[in-house]
């Protein structure tokens, strides 16, 4: 498992679709606190390209339990399994 925070990955500021294809080009799975405007904006990216996918998390998880959440998903799944999907932590 590999993470790198909106800063390591220059991220930060950029719209929304933006950061979907960024995620997508390096083939990694987003990780976001947006819930307000990502899940519009990820059906807009789905209308044109793919997305390894997003996984919601809400600022008031503790991160501890965000990553009793993450482990089994990256230990349990395949990476195509998250493919165009959109969920919610805890699952």
């Amino acid at each position: 498992m590999d993470f790198s925070s909106a800063l390591q990955a220059e991220l930060a500021g950029l719209p929304d679709l933006e950061v979907l294809a960024v995620a997508a080009k390096a083939g990694r799975i987003l990780v976001t606190h947006d819930f307000r405007t990502m899940p519009k904006h990820f059906a807009d990216f789905l209308q044109s390209a793919a997305s390894p996918g997003v996984l919601l998390v809400s600022q008031q998880l503790p991160v501890t339990e965000v990553v009793d959440q993450l482990i089994p998903i990256w230990a349990a799944s395949d990476a195509d399994e998250w493919l165009n999907r959109i969920c919610r932590l805890p699952l």
